[in-house]
């Protein structure tokens, strides 16, 4: 993995907190609710590799990924412990930051995903089929975008959070995440490493972790709660009512709410 990821910092005193998106996002994903947290902490939004405009890298990993994440922080704090709080594969990079770099995490919030491997995974497979089928070297418009599009996601407000990452250069569209590795690698993002085995060997993470669930998803399961507390003894579990998988853009104050209280000294 390259290091070198790209961040936006907001808030000027207060405890270090790092926002971490999920699979096709990008940190700007989280400006609504780190402005309202930025108030009290000094909150980071990265860009996660192969995503936004931070670098491009050969391969997947959970751990590879951590560690990025883990050498943006160090340089970036000098060492200074932060709260992690990620969505989705953000969050799976954030319990994998935790577990094998557990100096650099003062508290940890896991956003609507698991330790383990995820089931209803389809969708985004679906959602790199589309992307694929827009044909960039005659593709006129957003709006052409938008209509191949459409066959594979219904939804305008998922084709907008999909059509966030195509970017113009001159006559030229590209789309800004790396496509053709996070669409071949799908399973493997999917996944959930065993960092509890060996080479990793990583003990149980023992700060404060906080679980957000969203009541209309199905990400957090009842029958994942013992994976999860074998490896995040003091782990607390909070379901947001009204919220899908995307809880932060369903709830937003709710969520802000939530993380405010749980940042608290």
């Amino acid at each position: 993995m390259t290091a070198g990821l790209f961040a936006t910092r907001l808030g000027e005193s207060g405890p270090r907190l790092v926002l971490l998106h999920g699979l096709f996002g990008q940190g700007k994903n989280f400006t609504t609710v780190a402005r309202e947290l930025a108030l009290g902490a000094r909150v980071t939004l990265l860009d996660l590799p192969d995503h936004g405009r931070s670098p491009w890298s050969t391969s997947f990993s959970y751990p590879e990924m951590a560690g990025t994440v883990a050498r943006h922080l160090r340089a970036e704090g000098g060492g200074e412990p932060y709260a992690v709080v990620g969505h989705s594969m953000g969050g799976k990079v954030a319990m994998a930051l935790a577990l094998l770099h557990r100096d650099l995490v003062a508290r940890l919030g896991v956003v609507d995903v698991s330790p383990v491997a995820t089931t209803g995974m389809s969708s985004f497979g679906t959602y790199v089929a589309g992307m694929r089928a827009v044909d960039l070297s005659t593709l006129r418009d957003r709006a052409a975008a938008d209509a191949t599009l459409q066959a594979y996601a219904p939804d305008p407000v998922i084709r907008g959070f999909l059509l966030q990452n195509l970017r113009r250069d001159g006559d030229q569209w590209r789309w800004q995440m790396n496509l053709r590795l996070l669409g071949d690698e799908l399973a493997d993002v999917a996944d959930w490493p065993d960092l509890a085995a060996s080479p990793f060997e990583a003990a149980p993470y023992p700060g404060p972790v906080l679980w957000l669930a969203g009541g209309r998803s199905d990400y957090v399961r009842p029958e994942y709660a013992p994976a999860m507390r074998a490896l995040f003894p003091r782990v607390q579990a909070v379901t947001v009512k009204g919220a899908g998988h995307w809880v932060h853009a369903d709830q937003p104050a709710v969520f802000t709410g939530v993380l405010r209280r749980f940042l608290a000294p």
